[in-house]
């Protein structure tokens, strides 16, 4: 069992180590040891005052023992999950700074000075990159081809595109910042996504990031597979981008479905014909379609970057500030109100026609130019009012 230090032995240990080197454990007995030698042995060549923490996420083999026989931290995190076993390790760690990697051996722990004279000189978030664009090595059979041509190269241009971070490998493990940045990003996510939530909040935050080039080494466990799962863990950042991203998970989208529904409606309320081809009742209705379904999204881009800001999960946006300004919840209801009122005239000139007629049968291309638009513009204005004050509850600030 590891020995748990009073209040009083964490105050006073705590201004004497500078450095924390996390490790995530799950069953890592093949290399653990090998991991835990490099980092005491760079730390004490370079006289580092620091510690060597292995964040236990239930192992059932070694480790643990191994871990304690070289007098590492041993950290026990019973919610599962590779963030989940960073956030319990950096939690227990004493140092200003921390360096967090995995324990398989790929990452070379006696790199770790090189992180730590960068957060020294003041940077935040110290990434490592892997990736020859950011002068970085990837020892045959390190790296599986799909993941060194494709997978790191897409996700690490998708968050330097959407995000703006500067970085050229996104999925690098071997990283360093300071524990105060790490307190003040409040990272939540539990599983893989934990390591690029941390980068796109940084980047974000607009905190201070350096990258330095380092050397992935072959998985040096032999008796089980790598934890990560290419296709689902694919999938899982993919996602989490696009939740951290409402530009383009809905606003985008919408401008674009948006766009289309106008387009629809400028060559289908004339009846316009280009060649053979007529616009008419049918391109109304799918026109509105479009628009009823891209204004729902930009609505949702609103109440997701709103509620994103009010929980602290992005920062605050000048861009958003400026709007809301404009559209305030009074602006709103009177747009949504005038929009309503005017799709019910539309519908109440259909049901004249329809009176007109006896209430028979109806020319239908000429009836639905009322009805289709009077059907869409009451729905926009109907979730124009139920929207407004919607997102003003979502802007309330919590007490």
């Amino acid at each position: 069992m590891t020995r748990e230090m009073s209040a009083a032995d964490s105050e006073s240990t705590q201004d004497d180590v500078e450095l924390s080197i996390v490790m995530p454990c799950l069953n890592e007995a093949d290399t653990l040891e090998s991991c835990i030698c490099k980092a005491q042995a760079a730390m004490q060549e370079h006289a580092i005052a620091g510690e060597v923490i292995i964040a236990d996420n239930g192992s059932t083999d070694q480790s643990v023992q191994i871990a304690q026989r070289l007098g590492a931290r041993v950290v026990q995190v019973s919610a599962k999950g590779y963030g989940s076993a960073l956030m319990g390790g950096i939690a227990a760690a004493r140092g200003r700074y921390i360096i967090m990697g995995d324990a398989d051996d790929s990452y070379d722990f006696g790199e770790a000075p090189r992180f730590l004279a960068k957060l020294r000189e003041g940077y935040e978030l110290v990434q490592g990159c892997r990736l020859p664009r950011g002068g970085g090595v990837v020892m045959p059979g390190a790296m599986p081809p799909l993941h060194r041509w494709w997978g790191n190269p897409m996700f690490t241009a998708l968050v330097r595109w959407w995000f703006a971070a500067p970085i050229n490998d996104v999925y690098c493990g071997l990283r360093g910042f300071t524990k105060e940045m790490y307190g003040e990003l409040d990272l939540r996510c539990t599983g893989m996504e934990f390591a690029t939530e941390m980068i796109i909040k940084s980047s974000l935050y607009k905190r201070k990031i350096a990258e330095i080039p380092v050397t992935l080494h072959p998985d040096g466990r032999k008796t089980h597979a790598p934890h990560l799962k290419t296709f689902r863990d694919g999938w899982r950042t993919l996602r989490f981008f696009m939740m951290y991203s409402p530009r383009w998970l809905f606003l985008m989208p919408g401008a674009l479905l948006v766009t289309l529904g106008v387009i629809g409606y400028a060559v289908a309320l004339p009846g316009v014909h280009i060649g053979r081809v007529a616009f008419d009742a049918h391109t109304l209705l799918f026109a509105s379609l479009c628009l009823l379904l891209g204004y729902q999204a930009i609505l949702f881009a609103i109440f997701t970057k709103t509620f994103a800001i009010t929980e602290g999960l992005l920062p605050a946006d000048a861009r958003m500030d400026r709007f809301f300004q404009i559209a305030t919840l009074e602006r709103g209801l009177l747009v949504g109100a005038a929009a309503m009122v005017a799709g019910l005239v539309l519908l109440a000139l259909a049901v004249v026609q329809w009176w007109q007629a006896g209430f028979g049968a109806l020319d239908y291309a000429r009836t639905m130019r009322v009805v289709i638009p009077g059907t869409t513009l009451t729905s926009l204005g109907f979730q124009t009012v139920l929207s407004g004050f919607f997102v003003s509850i979502l802007g309330m600030k919590r007490r």
